[in-house]
């Protein structure tokens, strides 16, 4: 009997939904693509089910689902396999709520922000190419310079591809992907940037629209200032500390430790300057008042009180990991339970199963990475 999948609710809807709506775009389109007329042709972008900047604003839920619609198989591929590992690694790490709030957040912020992109260029440039599709004036002007014009759409999983890769840096920000049987060895908090630089290259292509790049960039930064100030932790029980505890304010998780070392310093300090701007309108809140830590720079890297950021990141990163392991091991004595039992038992005390180690928890998890290591660092500059 084959192997029973197990997928976690929030992942399974996330794939499913993907499934059903790239699919019947699909089935529209090669519907509209049979028309012969340039203006039907012109219609082969779907302004119910993709974001459009000049039309879609009367489909103001295409905001969020738009997130759920691929436009060919090889961006369905790359995203039904994103979303099955990353989904069910996160859900799991963290909770199936804990999950649907994060994917909100992620497939939101990145669509509003990007839509008020094109809508800026197009008033910059006026060039119709930022925001037109169905007018008639934008339409003859568009098909008699190209009959196959490469419209401005917004949809696409990359905010949810990108935002998952923030996370595992949060997660298991010290541990190396190796590919290709070590032909390829990246550290995790490398791949952000490294996605960028992939989309932006794909954006040339007809691959990817261009707004691509900009759902890419939005979804690196709406993924980490959740994370970073936003996301609820467990608490640690064993601690005096608030019972609610916002954020993850620990030195590894800075922003300026997704970039190489030389150009460290000049983004931890353009992303500090960035964090004292939001505290002054009170769109952010100071580490060292929400959590009673020592006080610090909260945004770019380390600023006083260093060393006690890096226990609270041992500690934070150490409760979660506790919490894995705990639902890992749930997972693993329901199964067990489920399995059918033999007909004899052997006389003699139950011997009780032993939980896993964390580290163990995440090695189980490291297959949706790659081939993964930990490598601890001696002196936290060399990055």
């Amino acid at each position: 009997m084959p192997p029973r999948i197990n997928i976690p609710p929030v992942t399974r809807a996330l794939l499913v939904t993907l499934a059903a709506q790239s699919a019947l775009s699909a089935a529209i389109r090669y519907r509209q693509w049979t028309e012969t007329t340039p203006a039907a042709g012109s219609s082969l972008v779907l302004p119910y089910l993709t974001l459009v900047p000049q039309l879609s604003l009367v489909y103001p839920w295409t905001f969020l689902t738009a997130t759920l619609v691929e436009g060919n198989l090889f961006t369905l591929g790359m995203a039904c396999v994103a979303l099955y590992h990353g989904g069910r690694y996160l859900e799991r790490a963290w909770s199936s709520a804990d999950l649907a709030k994060f994917l909100v957040v992620v497939s939101l912020v990145p669509n509003l922000l990007t839509f008020a992109t094109m809508v800026f260029f197009f008033t910059l440039t006026r060039n119709e190419r930022w925001t037109c599709v169905l007018s008639p004036s934008c339409t003859t002007t568009l098909y008699q310079a190209d009959p196959h014009p490469r419209l401005t759409v917004i949809a696409g999983t990359i905010p949810l591809q990108i935002a998952f890769l923030v996370a595992f840096s949060q997660l298991v920000p010290a541990h190396t992907v190796t590919l290709f049987r070590g032909v390829v060895s990246l550290r995790v908090m490398r791949t952000p940037l490294l996605y960028i630089g992939l989309v932006a290259l794909l954006g040339l292509t007809p691959l990817l629209s261009r707004a691509a790049v900009w759902q890419a960039l939005y979804g690196f930064l709406a993924s980490w200032t959740y994370l970073r100030f936003y996301k609820s932790v467990f608490p640690d029980l064993d601690a005096t500390q608030p019972a609610a505890l916002r954020g993850d304010a620990s030195e590894t998780f800075a922003f300026a430790e997704f970039f190489p070392a030389p150009v460290k310093p000049a983004v931890a300090a353009v992303a500090d300057q960035i964090f004292d701007v939001l505290v002054a309108v009170r769109l952010c809140t100071p580490f060292s008042a929400a959590d009673g830590l020592p006080p610090r720079r909260g945004a770019g890297g380390a600023g006083p009180g260093a060393g006690g950021a890096r226990a609270e990141a041992e500690r934070r990163r150490a409760i979660a990991l506790r919490a894995l392991d705990q639902r890992l091991s749930a997972a693993t004595n329901a199964a067990a339970r489920q399995a059918p039992q033999p007909a004899a038992q052997t006389a003699g005390p139950p011997v009780e199963t032993q939980p896993q180690t964390t580290q163990a928890a995440m090695t189980t998890q490291g297959q949706m990475l790659g081939e993964t290591k930990f490598e601890p660092e001696s002196d936290s500059s060399k990055n």
